[in-house]
């Protein structure tokens, strides 16, 4: 937080795309699955590979954004941005200034080093190039050029990767986060979420690493085991997973998220699919669900609605991840 002029709080700058600018990353194959959260996160569907947003978001909280710039000026050229700055005595110390390329940048590198030398210059107090406190960045999209804090995400939430156990047939941990997202938005404090059907625990981690009140659950006693130990491994009390039967479960939660079980390596029946899907109605309000083949006429007749829908595809497993109320 800092003054312009000694009047204007910069946080208060108002700008009618939005004061963040956000940068996204993902493969083809995860493009349906990050346009879903992106629409759960900031309530749009993004048509490039970037958004401005009122919405305030951590980066690292995603698997799909790479950074965020907390607007400060956005103008027709490079010369109107560094005049702003000169005009309104912008301060910082221990700063560095970054340029950030968008998917669709035409600035050469010549421009590029152009820029963020003639910014540094005109910020008043001393950059720290190795050890910043705080990270600037500039850049260009379409015809107009961005200029604010600079904030990356940090991915220390990949170190669940190097879990104890895991299982090829689990969700990968980007699509872990991104479902965490998609079920709990911006009420991570707020909502109770279950795991009825948890695995080795993937979605456990990475909502328990976003701050959610989750609770897991596992039928097979050995694989529980295996899930109390990844979580206890990462620092987490191992009683949040339960060894039992989510037929057993008595609590209501806000939001489930079920990989429905498809009898890759153990046999699993369509009664007992269905089953799984008839309790989930009783036990959340709403479920978010992955399935390896169509199940909206199992999913409706017991009593959800499908709001949306995307698909993975990994190898030759396709999933369908759908939200339903």
């Amino acid at each position: 937080m800092f003054k312009i002029n000694n009047k204007k709080i910069i946080s208060d700058y108002e700008n009618p795309l939005g004061k963040y600018f956000y940068f996204i990353n993902c493969s083809d194959m995860e493009n349906e699955l990050c346009n879903m959260e992106m629409k759960s996160i900031f309530g749009v569907v993004p048509n490039e590979k970037y958004l401005f947003s009122s919405k305030d978001f951590n980066p690292s909280r995603s698997p799909f954004i790479k950074s965020k710039i907390r607007i400060i000026y956005i103008e027709d050229t490079l010369e109107k941005i560094i005049n702003n700055i000169k005009e309104n005595k912008i301060s910082y110390d221990d700063f560095k200034v970054n340029y950030v390329k968008s998917e669709d940048n035409d600035v050469s590198y010549e421009e590029r080093l152009k820029a963020v030398r003639e910014i540094g210059f005109v910020i008043t107090g001393f950059p720290d190039i190795h050890n910043p406190k705080i990270n600037l960045a500039i850049t260009k999209v379409k015809d107009k050029w961005i200029f604010g804090e600079f904030v990356k995400n940090d991915f220390r939430w990949q170190k669940h990767n190097d879990k104890p156990h895991s299982y090829s047939n689990a969700v990968t941990l980007r699509m872990a986060r991104a479902l965490v997202n998609i079920a709990v938005g911006d009420n991570k404090r707020k909502l109770k979420v279950v795991d009825p059907c948890c695995g080795v625990g993937t979605v456990v981690i990475e909502a328990l690493d976003l701050g959610v009140d989750i609770k897991g659950y596992e039928i097979s006693k050995p694989i529980a085991c295996n899930a109390r130990n990844n979580i206890e491994y990462f620092g987490y009390n191992r009683d949040i997973i339960t060894s039992g039967d989510m037929h057993n479960i008595k609590n209501i939660f806000d939001v489930a998220i079920i990989d429905i079980p498809y009898g890759l390596f153990s046999p699993v029946t369509l009664k007992e699919q269905v089953d799984i899907i008839n309790k989930a109605r009783a036990i959340s309000k709403r479920l978010i669900i992955i399935t390896c083949e169509d199940m909206d006429d199992l999913i409706i007749k017991a009593g959800f609605k499908i709001l949306d829908k995307c698909y993975m595809i990994k190898g030759s497993v396709k999933r369908e991840i759908s939200i339903c109320e």
